[in-house]
């Protein structure tokens, strides 16, 4: 009995010992798929940003898919969506810190979504705040390339959508309740609670297999030593 009911503790310290050792080469993946996404990101960024200004210096206007996107070259001292146009400095100091805490935390995420979002993020701040360091002008007041244009809204750059994105994703997965380190809203993560469920249907089987083969269960030496002895007093 006792090597019976300390198998399901047995068994939920290995799967504990293999979560603990496959988290961290997990997290390690998450990392650097940050990373290989905002470096993606960045890098898509810049030639686009490059190719703009190739064939837009003139000023013109080119359709892309009619008026609903069109391609215009401006130049932006502001942040995404020509927003904080006379705060150009502050903006670039705001991107190096934003910049910065993403890296920091994303050695720490345990979500896929969460990964996806933050490399997004870190490869939109990445791409304007290049712009800011390396263009007119000067260091660090560099004016940010946009060029895609729909009606009636602000001219931006594929920066700007990776900062979108990243904005909508990470709001739906606070919505969900998923935390950046893969648990859930209660702090509870799906593989944790997979392991807790299947220990405790293994302790109540263990204490069934108790119940049904006490000393009360028929055919029990004990039980059947106790029916012979009331037999003899009756007689």
């Amino acid at each position: 009995m006792q090597a019976e009911a300390g198998a399901p503790l047995t068994s939920q310290a290995g799967d504990d010992a293999t979560n603990s050792t496959t988290g961290r080469p997990h997290r390690r993946s998450l990392f650097w798929l940050v990373l290989a996404i905002a470096a993606v990101w960045v890098s898509a960024d810049q030639i686009s940003k490059t190719i703009a200004e190739d064939v837009l210096s003139d000023g013109s206007t080119r359709p892309f898919i009619g008026e609903l996107l069109q391609f215009h070259l401006t130049y932006n001292p502001g942040a995404a969506f020509s927003m904080g146009t006379g705060s150009t400095g502050l903006l670039t100091i705001l991107a190096v810190a934003v910049c910065s805490v993403i890296v920091w935390n994303a050695r720490r995420l345990g979500s896929l979504g969460w990964a996806i979002g933050l490399g997004l993020l870190l490869g939109g701040a990445l791409g304007n705040l290049i712009d800011r360091l390396t263009r007119e002008p000067g260091f660090g007041k560099g004016h940010v390339v946009d060029f895609l244009m729909l009606p009636n809204f602000p001219i931006f750059n594929i920066a700007d959508v990776g900062i979108t994105s990243a904005a909508v994703l990470i709001g739906l997965l606070a919505l969900r309740g998923t935390n950046p380190d893969g648990t859930r809203g209660d702090g509870v993560d799906d593989g944790a609670t997979a392991v807790e469920d299947h220990v405790a249907t293994a302790v109540e089987v263990d204490d069934t297999e108790a119940v049904e083969n006490g000393p009360d269960r028929p055919g029990d030496g004990t039980t059947d030593a106790a029916a012979r002895h009331t037999d003899e007093e009756r007689r």
